[in-house]
């Protein structure tokens, strides 16, 4: 019997030294909206196509490494506050 993998833990569970990056990232004209949950999830909405691709990511630093349910891979890097993610610029939504 196979036993599961619990999923990435470096999003749970950060270790010292990576950025906090749970929360909603949005570019400038809000067409894309990445939301990075607490559980190594996320779920980016394109303007009007909530949940247009969802998957896993893991921290490392200021790195992250994105895997999309299809298999898609992908990476982003925060610099000053700010995710560059592949070809996107997004800005973190500050909470109410």
């Amino acid at each position: 019997m196979k036993k599961q993998s619990s999923g990435p833990r470096e999003a749970v569970g950060r270790k010292t030294g990576d950025v906090d990056v749970v929360g909603m990232w949005v570019t400038a004209d809000g067409h894309i909206r990445q939301e990075l949950l607490s559980d190594g999830r996320y779920d980016e909405a394109r303007g009007g196509h909530r949940s247009a691709y969802t998957g896993r990511y893991t921290v490392t630093g200021s790195h992250l490494d994105y895997v999309d349910d299809t298999g898609f891979t992908a990476t982003g890097d925060i610099r000053d506050g700010v995710l560059f993610h592949e070809h996107l610029v997004l800005y973190k939504e500050e909470q109410a």
